[in-house]
Parts: C-alpha cells; structure tokens; sequence
C-alpha cells in the first residue's frame, strides 16, 4: 500500500514537472513576440532598418510614437473610440440581457421560432451590399450611431446570458411577483445584479470587438471628425508609406513604416490590456457558465 502511494507521488510530481516545462515553452511563445514588438516600437529608425530580431535594440528613440501623435486629430480620435466602446459595450450587454431574460423562460410564447431566427443570424447575413445599403436607408453614414445600432445585439452573446439567467432560481422571481413586483423590475433589480458575471464576459467581449472595429470606419465614415482610433492610425500608417517612399535614397529618416506601424499596436492594444484584469474575476466565472448548454 506504501509502495503504491510513493509510486503515485513519483507520478504525480513527474506529471506536474513536465506540465511547468509545457506552460512555460507556451508562456515564451507568447511573451517573446510580444516584448519584440514592444521593444521595437521603441527602437530608432536606423536600428528597425537593419530588419535583425530586436531583443533589445541598439538606439532607443521615440520618434515612432511622435510620428503617431504628431498628428492632432489622433487625440479627437482617441475619444471617438472611448466613446464608441463605452456606448457601445452598455447598449449591447443591456439589449442581449433583455432579449435573454424572456428567452430564459419555457413559458415563452414562440421561443422556438424567435431561437430559431436567433441562430439562423449567427450564421447567414446579409452580405456587405445589402448591409450598406440599409445603413444608407437608416441615414446611419457618417453618424456617430453607426458604431452603435447595428452591434447592439448578437445572439450568440444573449445565449451566454440565457444560460446564467437559467441558474437563477426561479422561486426568487415568484417571490418577488408576489410581492408585487413586475418582470421590468424582476429583470432590472434581481436577474441584471446576479448576473454580473455573464455580464461582465460579454462587456469584455464586445468592448475587444468595438474597440478594434475598423471596418465600420472604413466602409460608413468619411467625416474624418468621426473617425475612430483605427481608422486614424491606418490613414497615418499609409501616409508614413507615402512619405517613406519619396525618403527613400535621400535621406535616413528617424522613423520607419515599420517603426510606425509596431507604435500603433501598443497604441491599440495597452487599453485593452489595462482593462482585462479588472474584468478577469467576473470573465472565468462568465466562461465557464457559457460552456453549459441546455
């Protein structure tokens, strides 16, 4: 018996000795293009131009994110795409909630048929034409609401939702019908509040998604007053192209294309990054709800 215990104490030991090896080569995949890309967004144009794997560059420089700030709009643009995702992420948690909270419910007149043109949404749209041609007909080109009407729901997202609202026991609604309470007040003071971990998972879904929206910008907007961080660092990455071109064999310019586009990246991605571990509590308990289907 001993002798069976220390057997599956050596196993157990070599199981987790080579589970830290895995995670670890895993955690370098990832860290390693990521500390690249951050530490050459920091390198000077004549050190990106010798094209080597930058660990730590040879001249350190700023002149990359210079060239990204030198423009003015780029702040304007910053608060277009602050205000697109904080809008946007509201909306969208609230609408998939209240298309949830109904569909939770068995008793539901038609469930079948509104799930069912649910999930044919999931799959099929109605192409890129027909899509901007309805956005015309809404008078939603060069509108600020544009960012914001048409991701308001997503079926996907308010099945994530259904299936926590499910888990709610329904004796606390009866409880409160009794009381008086109607479903408005139901949803909003007692499924919304218990709720905040699906919640917290779909915000953090949909505000990734808004926030590196590009193609809404690209395709609905060209009132540069309304354009959104992405499409601004894109007009500039193009125009550091253009004036890269006209550089070239002339002078050795402090800033790359390159150098221009690896500032642009962390520009992008350090908001989302600062907001993941403040949701992360609430987004392992949201995920783990949405892998139960019923």
């Amino acid at each position: 018996m001993e002798g069976k215990v220390m057997r599956q104490d050596r196993n157990s030991k070599a199981f987790d000795f080579v589970n830290a090896i895995l995670l670890i080569l895993f955690l370098i995949v990832i860290i390693v293009p990521l500390w690249n890309v951050v530490v050459s967004s920091f390198a000077s144009g004549q050190a990106l131009a010798k094209g080597d794997f930058v660990f730590l560059p040879s001249e350190w420089s700023l002149e990359n994110y210079r060239a990204v700030f030198r423009d003015e709009t780029v702040l304007q643009a910053f608060l277009v795409s602050v205000a697109v995702t904080l809008i946007g992420v509201v909306f969208h948690v609230f609408f998939c909630a209240m298309v949830a909270y109904p569909m939770s419910k068995p008793y539901l007149f038609g469930r079948k048929v509104y799930s069912a043109m649910g999930i044919i949404t999931m799959f099929f749209s109605g192409g890129m034409i027909p899509t901007y041609l309805l956005i015309k007909q809404l008078g939603l080109l060069n509108n600020f609401w544009v960012y914001i009407i048409p991701g308001m729901l997503s079926y996907y997202d308010a099945i994530i939702i259904m299936n926590f609202f499910r888990s709610v026991p329904s004796s606390l609604e009866e409880s409160a019908m009794i009381d008086g309470a109607g479903f408005w007040r139901v949803f909003l003071q007692i499924y919304l509040p218990l709720s905040k971990p699906a919640l917290a998972t779909i915000a953090l879904f949909h505000g990734v998604d808004q926030w590196n929206d590009f193609m809404t910008a690209k395709l609905y907007i060209t009132d540069k007053n309304l354009y959104t961080l992405q499409m601004k660092l894109y007009e500039i990455i193009v125009r550091s192209q253009t004036e890269g071109m006209q550089k070239i064999g002339t002078v050795v310019h402090r800033s790359t294309t390159k150098g221009v586009q690896l500032a642009t990246i962390v520009i992008t991605t350090v908001p989302i990054l600062v907001m993941y571990p403040l949701l992360q509590k609430y987004f392992i308990g949201g995920m783990m709800v949405g892998a139960i289907k019923e």
